[in-house]
């Protein structure tokens, strides 16, 4: 398979290893400064750039017909614009906040956690994410799929940075060098406190499943998640 890399930083670079090491070809490595030669030869782009190229990336990418995984955070408000083009297209998209596998399954603990504690009004639920201080947004896209997911599931309506109000979730967004990512889910009670958590050792794992993403898009069409990729649907 032939891999566009749209971003070539230490994510890029990570993506590249594993990807050759699964025996794809790169035809595409795509930093801020250059072009997007290259681009048409790919079966699949992988887009980790950063919040501001991201949306240009992934509109280019299905403008030329060729599908796209995105894990770039920071640039969800234009989220509905690119779902719409891909449709237009007739295109094949995935963007996701995590790609670790490891996270999406922990994506589904947290939505069970959230539904199993919604009638126990004892227990106020709160965040705490950390990552390196390389990170631009804050909180990080997967803190804010957490955040949703207990919303979804719960009396909960938004989630905030600062002092939380009675239906708020507060997160703790800490930015502490050489940390992949930490995410952690607390409730709390006068008695006790329930925490789930998951802990990234290193930027591999969310780099095989952005790899994993790319060969179970190739050929498809239409807007998916890493729900689709990992049959967590069922």
């Amino acid at each position: 398979m032939k891999i566009a890399l749209l971003g070539y930083g230490k994510m890029g670079k990570v993506i590249e290893r594993i990807a050759l090491e699964r025996g794809h070809e790169i035809v595409l490595r795509k930093s801020s400064a250059s072009t997007y030669e290259g681009l048409s030869d790919a079966d699949v782009a992988i887009d980790f750039s950063v919040p501001d190229s991201a949306v240009c990336n992934i509109s280019e990418c299905l403008n030329t017909n060729i599908p796209v995984v995105c894990g770039t955070t920071g640039w969800l408000e234009q989220y509905d614009e690119m779902v719409a083009l891909c449709k237009e297209k007739n295109g094949g998209f995935i963007y996701g906040s995590n790609f670790s596998l490891g996270v999406n399954i922990f994506f589904e603990l947290n939505d069970y956690l959230a539904k199993m504690m919604s009638n126990l009004e004892q227990y106020k639920v709160s965040m705490e994410e950390i990552h390196h201080t390389q990170k631009l947004d804050a909180p990080s896209g997967t803190a804010i799929s957490l955040a949703e997911g207990i919303m979804k599931n719960s009396d909960y309506t938004s989630w905030t940075l600062d002092n939380p109000e009675t239906n708020q979730i507060h997160i703790d967004a800490k930015r502490i060098e050489n940390i992949p990512g930490t995410h952690s889910i607390f409730y709390d009670s006068a008695v006790d406190q329930i925490e789930i958590k998951h802990t990234a050792h290193s930027r591999e794992g969310f780099a095989l499943g952005a790899v994993i993403a790319a060969e179970w898009l190739k050929d498809k069409k239409g807007v998916f998640t890493m729900k689709d990729v990992l049959n967590l649907d069922r």
